[in-house]
């Protein structure tokens, strides 16, 4: 009996998962990591990381099968500075940072200066499929070099995923794959490769960037003093695996346009495929897929998750996340809030507002407003903003699917049914399928499949997905609701960027 050991390196917790060759689950163990929040700045340390990959794999391995492959998804857009020994020059730069907007705007301007007909458009756009943006990594790279110019010059790689991190402490080879390095900013979605038009218009050396490659590609083998420090046997082939948002949009089954999944994990996005890019003036993301010749069409949010895990702690007795509290309070409130209005930008927002200085609000408190009004409210935020990124993709929908821990929140799902005025299908068991998803990049470069396609269809053929409904009379409330809600933030938009008066 053999297996595949999975990981996902995400931005709370580390998750482990040993998948058979058939997709079974064998085992499965996560462990938490913590993240530094200060004035706008949002790290980790790349330590962590490894430091649960090792306790991890130290519990699991004992008595496991022989494991064919390493693979891992992770969180992605980051930036991993790291130096010839693969040790980090400073602490990883996280996706939901937006420190780096200044630096985006002279990329922008350097790749329309180079521009041969700088009316066809954005160069950067055209190139990447994406928006140049301070949240993206290379913009980041290019702050550290105007502001860590001692972090740029000692870093040989700027790795782009967190996972990638792991890979290099495996196996000494700074690589990334084609997807979670979409969200660079530097590459180049149809070719495949680092722009070198784009890297010089940031000023950033090329050689100093990932080898790029495809999730089922090698991207090498663990050394000895990797095998030494985890277990794993010298020569174990480790693989490139996918950003984060490339093994849930495989797990949810989404192949063809019309198919939606919203993924509400601790940040979130919304997410369909097409054979090509789509552009328009907002916060569309284009990201190559898993199978080749597809790209993921993905509107994030930063507030998701976080959102509910705010709530929870806002109204439990002591402080920290009360769960079931929160259950209780939901199951008391009533569709609309009671009249309360909230905007859930807890951690700034790059959709529907591109934004890093947003900010969350009530709207509609009155006397008679209670805990769970105000409980709801956030939540009903976060299903209205979810609808604008849909309604921003274009392709009318025609299944929409829930992915991530918010998939356990029964309230917030019928929610989204009503909002959106769809049914709404929540992927069961949302903690393993994403693993169980990426095990096929192993099962695809051994020969094992066919296609990655065949093998998440027959996965998903075993599964029972709850079910929601919408209720046609809330449909209404809520249609109505939405379009005051989305008049909310241009409104109140300027307030966070006031000035306090001087005394």
């Amino acid at each position: 009996m053999s297996c595949i050991a999975t990981f996902d390196i995400g931005t709370t917790a580390v998750k482990a998962v040993l998948v058979g060759e058939k997709g079974e689950v064998i085992a499965r163990l996560s462990r938490e990591i913590p993240t530094r929040y200060e004035g706008g700045e949002v790290t980790q340390r790349p330590e962590d990381w490894w430091e649960a990959f090792r306790a991890l794999s130290a519990e699991m391995l004992p008595g496991a099968p022989e494991v064919l492959g390493i693979v891992m998804s992770g969180q992605m857009q980051d930036v991993i500075p790291v130096t010839g020994d693969l040790s980090p020059v400073c602490p990883a730069i996280l996706y939901s940072d937006g420190r780096a907007e200044a630096e985006a705007e002279e990329i922008r301007a350097g790749m329309k200066a180079r521009a041969a007909k700088p009316a066809d458009g954005d160069p950067c756009l055209r190139i990447t499929g994406n928006h140049c943006d301070g949240t993206l990594s290379l913009p980041k790279i290019l702050w550290l070099k105007r502001h860590a110019p001692e972090v740029y010059e000692r870093t040989r790689c700027f790795l782009i995923s967190s996972k990638d991190y792991v890979i290099a402490r495996l196996t000494g080879e700074t690589v990334g794959d084609y997807t979670a390095c979409s969200t660079a900013g530097g590459m180049d979605l149809e070719k495949k490769v680092w722009s070198g038009e784009i890297l010089a218009a940031a000023g950033v050396a090329p050689e100093k960037m990932p080898r790029l490659l495809p999730s089922h590609g090698l991207a090498g083998r663990v050394t000895p003093e990797a095998a030494a420090g985890t277990g794993y046997p010298e020569g174990t082939p480790v693989y490139a695996g996918v950003g984060d948002a490339g093994a849930t949009t495989l797990a949810s089954g989404i192949v063809r346009p019309g198919q939606y999944n919203i993924n509400l994990g601790t940040s979130g996005w919304v997410a369909t495929v097409s054979e090509g890019p789509l552009f328009n003036e907002g916060g569309i993301f284009n990201l190559a897929a898993m199978p080749e010749g597809r790209v993921i069409n993905v509107v994030p949010f930063l507030n998701a998750g976080n959102v509910h895990q705010w709530v929870s702690r806002l109204f439990s007795a002591d402080g920290e996340p009360d769960y079931a509290h929160t259950q209780a309070l939901l199951d008391r409130s009533v569709p609309g809030a009671r009249g309360v209005f909230a905007l859930p930008y807890l951690a700034g927002e790059r959709f529907p507002v591109a934004d890093p200085q947003a900010r969350g609000a009530f709207v509609g408190l009155s006397p008679e407003t209670r805990p769970e009004d105000l409980t709801r409210a956030m939540l009903e935020g976060v299903a209205f903003s979810i609808r604008q990124g849909m309604e921003m993709l274009g392709e009318k929908p025609r299944s929409v699917s829930i992915i991530g821990g918010g998939g356990r929140v029964d309230a917030w799902c019928q929610m989204l049914a009503d909002v959106l005025g769809q049914r709404v299908t929540v992927c069961p068991d949302a903690d393993t399928l994403p693993a169980r998803a990426i095990a096929s990049a192993v099962l695809l470069a051994r020969g094992n499949i066919e296609s990655y396609d065949a093998f998440i269809e027959r996965l998903l053929a075993e599964t029972s997905p709850r079910c929601y409904q919408p209720d046609p009379e809330t449909v209404r409330l809520y249609e109505g609701l939405y379009r005051r809600y989305i008049r909310l933030y241009p409104a109140l938009r300027n307030w966070a960027r006031e000035v306090e008066p001087e005394a």
